[in-house]
């Protein structure tokens, strides 16, 4: 059995702050559809320059990606990729140039991108000292998700009851990845933005994303994916960007 901790009971409480948060009306976890804006460019990035430190991870970069689609975006490691996503999460800030994501300003209203988009990096976001359960939970209440899509999202992605009991931080890296990616599901987010999201998981786990990420689309999502995957991601993509030293270059469409 396993006791509970002060960072348990702590993040219990922050969890349960976050609800009660939404559940008052001051943020809507749901905002969403580019056509709320009336546009349908979910991703308008021109002449972006973002700066990390002093090395510019994006120069110039310009991509637009209009809803629905399923983008890939190639690269090699450091080319930036990863910061194109957490740009268009509102993770980073602009030292130049604009971006629009979901129909809203990145600067100006950057609450409300990062309320509308779902982002899944190297890094799973879990609370490593929750059930895999605990968390799936959590987000289910945020977005006001019942017990059964919660369940079915749990069923979908290979975690069982012996594994929604387990603490996050006892699970494997593939565990942990079908876990986030539950959440993500149970989230449905407009704007899906996925890091290699393969990675760490076997070959029945990465037939299941793709599903998965198929799906989102169907129902009206934009998924955008970082990935080294050429192959795979290729079957997957409606088209396909490469990001080279920090700029964007149109390689690919379907």
């Amino acid at each position: 059995m396993r006791p509970t901790t002060p960072s348990t009971e702590s993040s219990r409480l922050r969890l349960r702050s976050v609800i009660e948060w939404n559940a008052s009306g001051s943020s809507c976890v749901r905002v969403c559809s580019v056509c709320t804006v009336g546009e349908t460019s979910v991703v308008d990035v021109r002449d972006a320059v973002v700066l990390l430190g002093s090395f510019p991870a994006l120069a110039e970069a310009n991509v637009r990606i209009n809803a629905g689609e399923l983008v890939v975006v190639h690269g090699p490691n450091g080319a930036g990729k990863t910061t194109l996503l957490r740009l268009c999460a509102g993770l980073l800030p602009l030292s130049r140039g604009t971006a629009r994501i979901m129909g809203f300003d990145i600067e100006a209203e950057r609450a409300s991108v990062r309320a509308s988009v779902g982002f899944l990096g190297h890094a799973n976001g879990l609370y490593l000292e929750l059930t895999a359960g605990e968390n799936l939970a959590f987000w289910g209440q945020v977005v006001g998700a019942d017990r059964d899509e919660v369940k079915a999202a749990a069923i979908r992605m290979g975690l069982g009851e012996r594994l929604m009991a387990t603490p996050v931080a006892r699970l494997s890296a593939g565990q942990k990845r079908r876990t986030a990616l539950a959440i993500m599901a149970v989230r449905r987010a407009s704007l899906w933005l996925l890091d290699e999201p393969h990675a760490g998981l076997d070959a029945a786990g990465r037939d299941e994303i793709d599903a998965l990420l198929r799906d989102a689309v169907g129902a009206g999502a934009t998924v955008v994916i970082a990935s080294h995957e050429l192959e795979r991601s290729a079957a997957l993509a409606t088209r396909r960007i490469e990001v080279v030293g920090g700029r964007i270059i149109e390689r690919h469409a379907q």
